[in-house]
């Protein structure tokens, strides 16, 4: 597992346990990693997604700063060390299997969640008609903020 760091969870219980405990028991993938989606705190708008290995949501729990497991990078990732843009902790959860986090954030700097200098990674609309699905709906069109 990708870490510098020991970062101690206890191990996942039995499924009621999981479900229904009160500990926090996060359930990582065979690589190391849990997935992190991350929210404005305020209006809900999905900013991000990313990957957490063990050091980095024991950071995130301990400082209230956000940190990821860069896999392009194979290190440790403060988001906003360089940019300004620190993803603030106002409230972490997780789902029923424990194996995803939802992190609420404010933003400080700019309030630039993506590298691109958007607001959320999430700026491109996939359009989706019910029932079709053809080689044209893979385009990207951009929205209306862009």
């Amino acid at each position: 597992m990708p870490t510098t760091k020991t970062a101690a969870f206890a191990k996942p219980g039995g499924k009621p346990e999981l479900e229904s405990g009160l500990a926090f028991t996060p359930k990582f993938d065979a690589d190391g990693f849990i997935p992190a989606i991350v929210t404005d705190a305020i209006s809900g708008e999905v900013l991000m997604f990313a990957f957490m290995n063990t050091e980095a949501l024991a950071l995130t729990i301990e400082t209230g700063i956000a940190h990821f497991w860069s896999r392009s990078r194979g290190k440790l990732w403060k988001k906003g060390a360089e940019s300004g843009n620190m993803l603030n902790v106002v409230e972490m959860r997780t789902d029923c299997d424990q194996d995803v986090v939802w992190v609420r954030v404010s933003v400080d700097g700019d309030g630039h969640a993506c590298h691109t200098g958007r607001r959320s990674c999430f700026y491109r609309v996939l359009p989706v008609k019910e029932g079709e699905a053809t080689d044209a709906h893979l385009a990207f069109a951009p929205d209306a903020d862009d």
